[in-house]
């Protein structure tokens, strides 16, 4: 019956990938219909504060677009580029790093990856190899950010285990820049220089690209800063709240000292962000709304309720069946359970749900805290099938055509610096774990 059961669920998640988005969250929850109605399988609980905790960043990062603060941003992101235009295969990656690290969602990578190609064309570089990396970074920098759902996921269920945010951070923010710099190293070696590809030869050739030109952008008001001042206000104070739980506030309920949880001091100071940007910086509510942003954010909400909610509802109607086998598996070899990660991820398009789904199975058969601490990286698989949006726009993007998908699918752009990347950061990760952790 688990193998019905998982044919379903599997077929759930190839169907939804399809659609992507909210399709994946709806495919999700008519698994969890199937699993309950048709298999009998008890639904597990919904990942509500998880989705909350979402919700109140993307809140947060689509006032930040409204008041004009991404902009600002990526006018920031512009001026570094452009200082050194030979090494943009390196420069390019480390911004979108950064960005995704503050912002804790990578679709912010859609307002610099026109800059990366255009500046990388104007320097001679082949465009595949800034933009594949920094697609990649965008992605890594997931697993690094302390406000993406992913690692708040993630530090909800090894609180027990005694990892803290700090410790989460001190893992996986060298490993997974280690992985970016790697993937950079064999991205600037992709592929031909751009003055001899036949493809952008030809574009040249028949008039299909114009010469490359700079967007003028208005300057940045006060009100933009102020915004960007704000939302890094808001990560720090988050960074600060889990790094010492002293700040965070003490109750007592029924005679017990209970302290606030981070989920809702996470869900407060985001919220408040938001709120402050509406009033200081006079964010359009509106504009927040029909802000890309947070339109992307909101359709990973929907689309991580279907997909984890099935997922827990499989694993734990199945955990008896599915149990003995994985852990023997992994008690033969750790790391496979990195690979099992890996795999997921690819499948649910959604680090957060593959977090959701698989991490507590890690922890239910015996793996260390600081182990799953470092295999975290490899949620990052979602770059194998090149039709996730980031990687459909960098190809979009990138004008000169060397930025492509190959005759064979799987032979495309972002391939090669994504799993050295990934590689690297997952057996950065589990060294340093053990290191500082363990």
């Amino acid at each position: 019956m688990v193998w019905v059961e998982l044919l379903v669920v599997l077929a759930m998640l190839v169907v939804g990938a399809r659609f992507g988005g909210l399709g994946l969250g709806m495919m999700g929850g008519l698994g969890v219909a199937l699993l309950a109605f048709v298999f009998g399988a008890r639904p597990a609980e919904p990942p509500i504060e998880v989705m909350l905790m979402i919700a109140a960043v993307v809140t947060a990062a689509g006032a930040l677009q409204a008041a004009g603060g991404m902009d600002y941003l990526v006018d920031l992101a512009e001026k570094a580029l452009r200082r050194h235009p030979p090494a943009v295969t390196i420069v390019a990656p480390l911004v979108a790093y950064v960005f995704t690290l503050f912002a804790g969602t990578g679709h912010v990578a859609y307002a610099i990856l026109p800059v990366i190609a255009e500046v990388s064309r104007e320097a001679g570089v082949r465009p595949e190899r800034p933009m594949s990396i920094s697609v990649i970074a965008s992605q890594q920098a997931i697993t690094a950010s302390p406000i993406s759902a992913a690692t708040v996921a993630l530090l909800v269920m090894l609180a027990g285990a005694g990892i803290t945010l700090v410790g989460l951070l001190a893992v996986c923010i060298p490993a997974t820049l280690t992985g970016v710099l790697a993937g950079a190293l064999v991205a600037s070696r992709m592929g031909k220089e751009l003055d001899a590809d036949p493809e952008y030869l030809r574009r040249l050739n028949h008039g299909e690209i114009e010469p490359p030109a700079r967007t003028a952008r208005p300057p940045a008001t006060w009100r933009a800063k102020a915004s960007v001042a704000l939302f890094v206000l808001g990560a720090v104070s988050i960074v600060l709240f889990g790094s010492f739980p002293a700040l965070r506030p003490t109750y007592t309920s029924g005679g017990a000292t209970v302290q606030m949880e981070m989920a809702s001091a996470i869900e407060m100071v985001m919220l408040s962000i938001a709120a402050l940007m509406v009033i200081v910086c006079k964010a359009d509510v509106e504009k927040v709304a029909r802000g890309t942003v947070f339109l992307a954010g909101m359709q990973a909400v929907i689309a991580i309720f279907g997909i984890a909610w099935m997922g827990d509802t499989f694993f734990r109607a199945n955990q008896a069946t599915i149990q003995g086998p994985l852990q023997r598996m992994v008690e033969g070899a750790p790391w496979t359970f990195a690979l099992a990660l890996f795999v997921l991820s690819i499948l649910l398009y959604s680090q957060a749900a593959t977090v959701r789904t698989l991490m507590p199975v890690g922890i239910s058969i015996g793996l260390p805290g600081h182990a799953l601490v470092g295999m975290f990286p490899a949620v990052n698989g979602y770059f194998f099938l090149p039709n996730y949006p980031t990687l459909v726009a960098a190809i979009n993007f990138d004008r000169t055509g060397t930025t492509r998908i190959g005759k064979y699918l799987l032979n495309h752009s972002f391939m090669l610096p994504g799993l050295v990347s990934t590689a690297v950061a997952v057996a950065t990760g589990l060294l340093v774990a053990r290191l500082i952790l363990a």
